[in-house]
């Protein structure tokens, strides 16, 4: 693994801390899914953590609920608590597991509570602004990778120990 050097007005996911940072993000959020808009804000948050590319956390009262359902499951981040997941359902189109969201997040966390993150691969489409993200690679993290961000980024094969 070799860092990449961020150019004029980039930053590197190796300069990102661990643990975590939260911080507020007012660019506009956008996350498409059979034609709908499924959520739409200015009023995010992103979490920034080493070798990850930012995730992006959207007020549930900015997404479209009608369109998502609980589903099963759980899982547990050492810093923000217990994960739950949601499936998006639209016209009969339906992608399992697509976005989670932390009830209960911990202290440190507690702003995104009732908040939702989306995987870009799980969805049609996801803006930060006007710019479409790429997916973080791998199916766990739900990073969203847009040009100011440089990796290399966790995630693929191989990755998992970093």
């Amino acid at each position: 693994m070799q860092r990449i050097v961020p150019g004029p007005g980039q930053e590197s996911v190796w300069d990102y801390p661990r643990p975590p940072r939260l911080e507020r993000c007012t660019a506009r959020l956008r996350v498409a899914f059979a034609g709908v808009t499924i959520a739409n804000t200015q009023d995010g948050y992103r979490v920034l953590e080493t070798s990850h590319p930012p995730v992006y956390y959207i007020p549930s009262q900015d997404v479209a609920m009608q369109w998502l359902r609980r589903a099963p499951g759980q899982s547990f981040c050492e810093f923000k608590g217990v994960a739950s997941y949601w499936t998006v359902e639209v016209d009969g189109r339906r992608s399992e597991q697509a976005a989670w969201s932390y009830e209960q997040p911990t202290p440190a966390f507690a702003p995104i509570a009732g908040h939702l993150a989306f995987y870009a691969s799980r969805v049609d489409a996801c803006f930060v602004g006007d710019e479409r993200v790429a997916a973080q690679e791998g199916d766990f993290y739900g990073g969203w990778i847009t040009s100011p961000v440089v990796g290399p980024f966790k995630g693929g094969p191989g990755t998992r120990h970093w």
